[in-house]
């Protein structure tokens, strides 16, 4: 997925790796029913003699975060302490550690998997247009300026729902708001000027293979997508998951590296990585008010 140009042919092959992750995904997740048929007082029997050792300390997970993509800044503290320092002090200070901590250092600085799928999702063809087509920027302004006519209309169908005069009022303003997220997602309003023009090409191709994934050249595109989806969503339902045995089984102590427990468990269960792909599905269309599709016969098959 690294490469400048990567063949149609080659999308099924990584569809089914991650399909292959997704299900050691799952088998993670059910190992906490073992833990789970620990009684509380049977934990408590030996969790003494667990002194400071920590989750925190778990570098296997760091370095899974790290290939995956996350942002280091998101991720939440202990005190003032951010996750990646707690480590690093913690690898260094044993033999053999420094080279645990290249392994770390090398996964949150090498490609991640975001980075690779963002760089595949910007050369996306949109209606037929390329990155490298003179015309690109206005074919794909011109999409995303249709696109949120049509959501405009979408939101203005759900209003007519509601009659009710006490209701209505705060229904209208609860839809302009959500015009008003929308746009800024469709523009990228929210990100910086330096890199809006490459944010917004790449949400923009994410709603084109949504939208028109019934098209030979993007079914593969759209299944991956989902199956990337879906691997961030195994993630987060095994954070809740230990979230939930941890809470079960020892309620609401101080956890054993000094974290505040269950709370800072469940604070995890807000990361997103591939963010893009997640605050998409606010916006889609359902398919009597897609835009026109353009040049169809680019994504069709070759005869």
């Amino acid at each position: 997925m690294s490469s400048e140009f990567v063949p149609e042919e080659f999308i099924p092959k990584v569809v089914h790796r991650v399909e292959r992750i997704n299900t050691i995904l799952k088998l993670a997740d059910q190992q906490f029913e073992l833990m789970e048929s620990l009684t509380s007082r049977d934990f408590l029997e030996f969790r003494g003699k667990l002194g400071s050792a920590s989750g925190f300390q778990s570098y296997q997970l760091r370095i899974i975060e790290g290939l995956m993509g996350i942002d280091p800044n998101q991720m939440v503290k202990l005190g003032k302490q951010k996750p990646l320092d707690i480590l690093k002090e913690f690898t260094l200070s044993v033999k053999g550690g420094d080279k645990v901590w290249q392994l770390i250092e090398d996964a949150f600085s090498s490609q991640s998997v975001k980075d690779v799928v963002w760089k595949w999702l910007y050369r996306t063809p949109i209606q037929g247009s390329s990155p490298s087509d003179p015309k690109d920027n206005e074919i794909v302004q011109k999409f995303l300026m249709d696109y949120f006519e049509s959501f405009k209309i979408l939101q203005g169908k759900q209003l007519e729902l509601y009659n009710d005069k006490e209701i209505k009022p705060k229904v209208v303003e609860r839809i302009q708001e959500t015009i008003n997220e929308a746009k800024t997602y469709l523009f990228a309003e929210d990100v910086p000027e330096h890199d809006r023009d490459r944010i917004r090409r790449i949400r923009a191709a994410v709603l084109f293979i949504e939208s028109y994934r019934e098209l030979p050249l993007l079914a593969w595109p759209r299944t991956l997508l989902d199956k990337i989806v879906e691997m961030e969503e195994l993630m987060v339902i095994w954070r809740h998951r230990h979230a939930r045995m941890v809470e079960r089984i020892i309620g609401r102590r101080v956890g054993t590296g000094g974290s505040s427990g269950v709370d800072y468990l469940d604070s995890t269960t807000k990361y997103r990585v591939f963010t893009e792909l997640w605050k998409a599905r606010s916006v889609l269309l359902p398919t009597d008010l897609l835009p026109p599709i353009k040049n169809e016969e680019f994504y069709t098959f070759k005869i």
